[in-house]
């Protein structure tokens, strides 16, 4: 357990000290630093530590504190295993030892009840097992520079937070996330913030959470607009949740409960869960933690339930992709060479996984027929995820969604405009050593200027600075001159246009030299998955235990993965003709 950090009130300055300011919150007092003419508190308990007999309940609220709390460094972290070495190298987790992990930091202005600013809260990416608040590339002083009090968060994670076990409540990590948003709420003004101008935003894990919470009943009226960065709306099937914690409870020897892995050593429940997690990917699938329908705060599929208008009516959304986000899925550890050298087979495992017919790899292949078999299944996996189902959540909300696309090339060799590359212009953190580790030295700082100033209209007005999304499809691009994306128009034989005349391809509006804005992108992929939708029948369970273990084509594919699964399929139908 981490010292505690409060000191009593008679040991207080009776002089405010101005490079301390000090806020009250409804649980005590906290002092922060000031930073640059920025008011940062950092480590703020918004919830009770999660352990103990509270381990895998719902968060309870802090214990109320005498005195003032100091909130000068970040808090501790959820538990969590490290990234691996092939990925350290691109992607910074730092770790903050202690039990208090679910606090939160606000990067303010203008700290005090009267200046009402508006707020955005920042929920981090790392696949529901990694990542923090504490991440250097989220630092939020340039969006309280431009006047938006910031509020980054930490939930619990992995096991600990997205475990499904029948003694429990289960999406522990998603309730944390709603309860930092209500003491948002009940908080911000002391801050400077306005708890009526509350932006939820996130990336990949973070934006799904953020979908799911944009149409969670409890979180009605929490916050007004929201923005997913590269996820949609999500919940997983409970057994291949269910799974992942049967995997580990019998690598320990436990059954399967909350209360059998509350009893285990810590460390140990970390170094099981990467194991048993090792091979689950967005690429290969496979069981996984993640956001399951509780019928309580996720009461339905939560993309659905946005689809068909039953939920967050009035919230505003900025939604978009990158253009290359599977090579960051692939490039680390050399999984682009190996998944060409499996070709068929990689082209089955993303049919199972996409749960689409043969029409969809075919039509990728004519569409790219230059490409590889990496490119062509990670462009699959990548639209199946997240383009398509933010596509038709724009195409649900006309004129409240803005959406769009991040194509700027990383400077690491292979990367390209890869999955999470966006962040560090997002956040105007591109000086960052941990932002050039996925970006490389020498990063433009007119696109970050481009990008955080959208944001920045966003979080302050509702109006990115382009169009809502309609009938013409419009898509900001980032990072892409319109020189060279008409060249590449003009080479795959010019952009589908929607509801424009056929061949006006990119449009130029409001444009500088790193974003612009074009009326139906790269609609064809996504047209080639609607045409085929309603004819792909859903790819029936195989039980990959009957499979021959002399079998050598299986011998080369991972166990307990949808890959390994659709190569069993394919050996019962005879092949793969026409791929």
């Amino acid at each position: 357990m981490a010292a505690d950090p409060t000191v009593p009130r008679d040991q207080a300055p009776t002089d405010p000290d101005p490079r301390h300011p000090v806020v009250t919150t409804p649980y005590g007092a906290v002092r922060g630093r000031h930073e640059d003419g920025i008011a940062v508190f950092r480590g703020i308990p918004y919830a009770a530590p999660p352990f103990g007999p509270r381990r895998f309940r719902p968060p309870e609220p802090p214990d109320p504190w005498d005195g003032v709390r100091d909130a000068g460094a970040f808090g501790p972290t959820a538990p969590k295993p490290p990234y691996s070495e092939a990925f350290a190298q691109y992607l910074s987790d730092p770790v903050v030892p202690g039990d208090d992990c679910l606090n939160l930091n606000v990067w303010t202005p203008e700290p005090g009840p009267t200046a009402r600013l508006p707020v955005l809260v920042w929920l981090h990416g790392g696949a529901l097992t990694r990542g923090s608040s504490a991440v250097p590339v989220y630092d939020g002083r340039a969006f309280a520079r431009d006047g938006i009090v910031f509020v980054s968060v930490n939930y619990r994670l992995g096991v600990e937070g997205y475990g499904l076990f029948p003694d429990a409540p289960a999406n522990s990590g998603l309730r944390d996330q709603l309860a930092a948003l209500q003491w948002v709420h009940r908080s911000i003004r002391a801050f400077g913030g306005d708890p009526d101008r509350v932006t939820l935003a996130g990336q990949s894990a973070g934006a799904i959470s953020a979908g799911v919470l944009i149409a969670a009943p409890q979180a009605q009226g929490l916050f007004r607009r929201a923005v997913l960065q590269s996820g949609p709306p999500e919940a997983f099937e409970r057994d291949k949740v269910r799974r992942m914690v049967r995997r580990m409870a019998a690598r320990l020897k436990v059954p399967a409960t909350a209360e059998a892995f509350a009893a285990v050593d810590r460390d140990l429940l970390l170094r099981t869960q990467a194991d048993v997690g090792r091979l689950s990917s967005p690429v290969l699938g496979g069981p996984a933690f993640g956001i399951v329908v509780d019928g309580d705060l996720v009461p339905r599929d939560p993309l659905q339930a946005l689809i068909d208008g039953d939920a967050a009516v009035g919230t505003d959304l900025l939604l978009g992709w990158t253009r290359d986000e599977y090579r960051l899925w692939l490039v680390p550890g050399g999984l682009t060479d190996r998944v060409d050298r499996l070709g068929p087979v990689a082209l089955a495992g993303a049919m199972a996984r996409c749960h689409c017919g043969h029409e969809v790899p075919r039509g990728y292949r004519a569409l790219h027929p230059g490409a590889g078999t990496a490119e062509i299944v990670g462009q699959m996996v990548t639209d199946n995820l997240l383009r398509l189902p933010l596509h038709r959540l724009a195409e649900a909300r006309p004129g409240s969604s803005w959406v769009y696309e991040f194509a700027w090339p990383s400077l690491r060799p292979g990367l390209g405009a890869c999955h999470a590359l966006e962040l560090g212009f997002v956040f105007d953190t591109g000086e960052t050593a941990e932002s050039a580790k996925l970006a490389g030295g020498g990063a433009p700082q007119e696109l970050a200027d481009a990008m955080h100033g959208a944001w920045t209209r966003f979080v302050t007005t509702g109006d990115p600075g382009w169009e809502a999304w309609g009938a013409t499809h419009p898509v900001r691009m980032f990072g892409e001159t319109e020189a060279a994306a008409e060249a590449e128009a003009a080479a795959d034989g010019g952009y589908e246009t929607v509801g424009a005349a056929p061949g006006d391809g990119p449009v130029r509006h409001d444009a500088d030299a790193m974003a612009y804005t074009v009326y139906g992108p790269r609609d064809r992929e996504l047209a080639l998955w609607t045409a085929v939708a309603a004819a792909a029948a859903e790819d029936e369970a195989v039980d990959e235990t009957a499979a021959p273990a002399a079998d050598p084509l299986l011998r080369k594919v991972p166990r307990g993965t949808e890959l390994r699964s659709a190569v069993r399929r394919l050996r019962r139908s005879g092949g793969v003709k026409g791929h």
